[in-house]
Order: C-alpha cells, then structure tokens, then sequence
C-alpha cells in the first residue's frame, strides 16, 4: 500500500513472520496503514489474522520482522504506544461478574484521558442497563460495551479482532453506525480483522487477504473491485481450450467453470481491451461482466485457478 494518507503509517508490519515450532503461522507479512485508513485485514480461520494483531498490540515478539506503532517497535514501545491505542479483542475481556458501571469506573482510574461521561452516554445510546453484570449481557452488549470502553479515551489508533462474531443483525449494523460516526467526527485510523465481508465492505478503505500466511492482497477496496469481474458467456460462445489463451491470461482469469448454459470465469486483472480481444477470438455475442463484492473476491482468492466442469 502507498500511504495515501500521508506521514508515518500508524501502524505497519515490516516482514513480519511468526512461529510456533514447526508450524508458520505469518510469512514475511508486510503493510501499512495510512493515518484516518480503515484497514480490513481478511482470511479464513487459523490463517494468522490473530497472530498478527498480537504482535501489533506489544503481546507478543515476532519471530521476525517488525511490528510498528506509529512509527516505533511494538514490542519495544507497547507501554508508551499503548496510551493512543484503542482495542476490542474477539472475546470480551471485562470480568463477568461486575457490571457496566463498575468497568467504566474502573477503566476512569486506570486510563488516562478516559471520558467517562462520553462512555456512558454511548451505552444509553447502545441500550447497555449500566446496573447489569457483565456475564448476563447479550453477545451485542458485550460487544457494545467493549466498543464504548475502547473508544472512552479517544484512541487514534481502533483495532478491532472480529469484533461482530456472533452478533446478530441488529447489533452489527449499531456496531457500524458507532464506528462510521467515529470516523466521521474524529477520523479514527481502523485496523480490523473480521469475518463480516459483507458488513465491513461499505466502510473500509484498505483490504488485506492472508492465505496460509502469506498475505496476498494489500490494495484499496476500490482498485481490488475494478479488477476483478465475473465474465459470463453463453453456450454458443464459450471460450475454446487454447483458442484465446493469451487473453484469458492477460485477465488473469481463474479458469474456466462450464456448464450447460454456457462458462463463466474470474478475471483478476480485468482490462477492456484485453477483454475486447477475447471477445473477437471467441466471436461472442452479449457476454456478460459484472463486478463482485468483497465477499466473492476473498472466495476467488481462495477458491479460484482450476477449471472446474459439472
């Protein structure tokens, strides 16, 4: 990624790899996120999106590599680093047996800056009952709560760890208006890991897709959706085995899908003139292209590169 927003990252990976044992959890992961970026860090389970934000937040060394914190060594740094960071990790890390109150009380004396007043009027807002203990909460007043406590110090830096996992619809759309009034009214730089394609898709600005560690895609959302398209085409067009190879590739086209009606393909690279020579080879008539959401983008990622027949 450039830094689109300009000065030093506020946060960054600088070939990051991480171990345990045998088993490589992130290989020379390398990022960075632009002060007032929302960055959407994407992978399926087990992939290191965890690993990374520890490694992020001072809770852990890389193996090798460096995490950065607006500019300085995570590990190294976390204690200073930490006082401009906000966090909402997977699992609710609020003891379960106080209440509401109790934690933004507690959290007022341990925090600096802490805005107590601000919090609480974010839980009224939530519909969090302050008198409550924590492990009677729903899920989405959990994850309400660890959002209003995260943001009571008015963090520069949000990071979020799949924090709509488990919520049902209601709770992750409030979850969203929070942040994007965050955005709007402060410019709070977001990294997340997530889940929620389809729910984080209208508000990031910067994607990232891990894939067995390795992290495969680092671009704007709005580039990575101008070059990937659906290519549609009917069964009296379909492309034919070698007849327009070099165009196919030069979509980077993840091969063929072919089925009665006709084939479809994901082009990775879309370009219209490349697209404009495939269709002359092939002769096709009205083939169809339509853009993909970023949920169909991570599934090509992973899924795509073998033709497939049924």
């Amino acid at each position: 990624m450039n830094d689109a927003g300009g000065g030093t990252p506020v946060a960054a990976f600088d070939g990051v790899t991480i171990r345990y044992g045998a088993t490589i959890a992130a290989r020379e992961v390398t990022l960075k996120v632009a002060p007032g970026c929302v960055y959407a860090l994407l992978g399926r389970n087990g992939a290191g999106k965890s690993s990374l934000v520890r490694c992020l937040l001072g809770q852990q060394k890389p193996t090798g590599g460096r995490a950065r914190l607006f500019g300085e060594d995570a590990w190294s740094c976390r204690a200073r680093a930490m006082t401009r960071v906000g966090v909402v990790p997977e699992e609710p890390d609020v003891p379960p047996e106080i209440t509401p109150s109790e934690a933004v009380a507690f959290s007022a004396r341990l925090v600096p800056r802490f805005d107590a007043a601000e919090v609480r009027c974010r839980l009224t807002r939530f519909g969090v009952p302050e008198a409550v203990p924590v492990g009677r909460l729903s899920k989405g007043q959990k994850g309400q709560l660890g959002l209003a406590l995260a943001l009571g110090h008015r963090p520069e830096l949000l990071v979020l760890d799949d924090p709509t996992l488990g919520l049902d619809v209601v709770a992750r759309k409030e979850l969203y208006e929070e942040l994007v009034g965050e955005l709007a009214d402060r410019g709070t730089t977001v990294f997340m890991t997530t889940h929620d394609l389809a729910g984080v898709e209208a508000i990031v600005q910067q994607v990232g897709v891990l894939v067995g560690g390795c992290l495969v895609v680092d671009e704007e959302i709005e580039a990575l959706k101008a070059r990937f398209r659906r290519l549609r085409f009917a069964a009296a067009a379909v492309p034919a085995d070698g007849a327009a190879a070099d165009e196919l590739s030069a979509l980077g086209a993840l091969g063929i899908v072919r089925a009665g009606w006709g084939a479809e393909t994901v082009a990775t690279r879309f370009d219209d003139a490349a697209y404009v020579r495939l269709c002359e080879r092939t002769g096709a008539v009205g083939p169809e292209v339509s853009g993909m959401s970023l949920e169909e983008i991570f599934i090509a990622v992973h899924g795509g590169g073998k033709e497939v027949r049924r």
